[in-house]
């Protein structure tokens, strides 16, 4: 261990070391004089001069010992390298905790993966919703050299997009647990609603053939007019001229609009191509609004400028670029998911004494008060 002062200016308050001595110097114990008959008509002596003393050297070895403490105090002493570097077995909930136990060791210290890491013996956590959060905080929180095992069963909840990326190379042991990894269904396809002039029904055609593609029961809904649909549609926005006030609030609201070439608004300034041609010339571009999404074709919907609308890809792309983000899977396989190591160390911090000297503090100051208060001390 390295000792070490967070704050050394506070050893300053060590010249406060002055005031015991100067209070000993000019107090000395009370001595209470007492006159005798055949003495009193003795003429005084002058007194020898007499060498600088001080009395109750105890008394004034606490004083001096409480001021130094003090002093250190608002120095704030700490330690480096306080960390104990022994082995740490973590568990995920979903593992019995009796195979646990098995695979570790009768001796092994074993904490589930929870808020605070409570001890095996503490009863098994509710399922974690941060698993691999409280995995990467386990780990940052560890001395650099002491090894890690983690005990997850088959199928590991509460995880996240990331992979994890430990500091250390950790042992991953898969023991007996209940659960499958999930296998999602396919998403549900996009609902559109399509607003259009007239003239532009020719159009339409695009976007029946897509939803087609996308489902057996396409939801897909045309018309004139600007009625608005539900907010879980996508709106696709046809019609020339500027924009209605009420289309942009309602995706302000948390729509998603594609709208045409010809169609006038204020794009946000993060607007981004979104879709190219093989060219790398933007074919949609688009970005938030509000709480919702805008995006507008670059060119007119008819073959000759964009011919992409006939490639057999047309319905997949417009999938992708109308479809909100996949969240990522809750669950995984554990086999899968197993850590790689490789990330930076994170510097631990230096334990503090403080709450130490504090209990030192009031210990000298108890005895100090004693040894100042004593019957003996004002005695005659």
């Amino acid at each position: 261990m390295t000792p070490l002062l967070l704050a050394p200016l506070g050893l300053a308050a060590l010249a406060a070391l002055a005031l015991p001595l100067v209070i000993h110097l000019r107090r000395r114990t009370e001595e209470v004089p007492v006159d005798f008959a055949a003495l009193r008509w003795l003429e005084a002596m002058p007194r020898p001069r007499r060498k600088l003393q001080l009395d109750e050297l105890l008394l004034l070895a606490l004083r001096l010992l409480l001021v130094a403490l003090l002093a250190l105090l608002l120095a704030r002493p700490a330690v480096l390298g306080w960390e104990d570097d022994g082995a740490r077995v973590l568990v995920a909930p979903g593992v019995d905790a009796a195979a646990a136990r098995e695979a570790a060791g009768p001796e092994a210290e074993l904490r589930w993966i929870a808020p605070s890491f409570p001890e095996l013996a503490a009863g098994a956590p509710a399922p974690a919703t941060a698993t691999a959060s409280l995995i990467r905080q386990f780990d940052a929180e560890l001395p650099e050299g002491a090894p890690l095992t983690i005990i997850v069963p088959p199928v590991l909840d509460g995880v996240d997009a990331g992979r994890l990326r430990l500091t250390r190379e950790v042992t991953w042991r898969i023991v007996a647990g209940e659960g499958q990894a999930d296998r999602p269904g396919p998403p549900a396809s996009p609902a559109l609603a399509v607003r259009h002039a007239d003239k532009q029904a020719q159009a339409l055609r695009y976007f029946r053939a897509a939803a087609s593609a996308w489902s057996d029961t396409p939801r897909f809904d045309a018309a004139t007019g600007s009625a608005l649909p539900p907010r879980d549609s996508v709106l696709v926005w046809l019609t020339p001229g500027p924009v209605p006030q009420a289309v942009g609030d309602w995706i302000g609201a948390g729509g998603t609009a594609l709208l045409g070439d010809t169609a006038q608004i204020a794009m946000p300034a993060s607007s981004a191509a979104l879709w190219r041609d093989a060219a790398g010339n933007a074919l949609v571009e688009g970005g938030p609004m509000g709480a919702g999404r805008v995006l507008r074709f670059t060119r007119p919907l008819v073959p000759a400028a964009m011919p992409e609308l006939l490639d057999p890809s047309f319905a997949a792309t417009l999938r992708d670029l109308v479809s909100p983000a996949a969240p990522p899977p809750g669950r995984v396989s554990a086999a899968a998911h197993a850590p790689t190591d490789g990330a930076a160390p994170f510097p631990l911090p230096p334990r503090e004494l403080a709450p130490w000297l504090g209990v030192l503090i009031a210990l000298a100051f108890l005895a100090e008060r004693l040894l100042a208060t004593r019957r003996r001390r004002f005695a005659p």
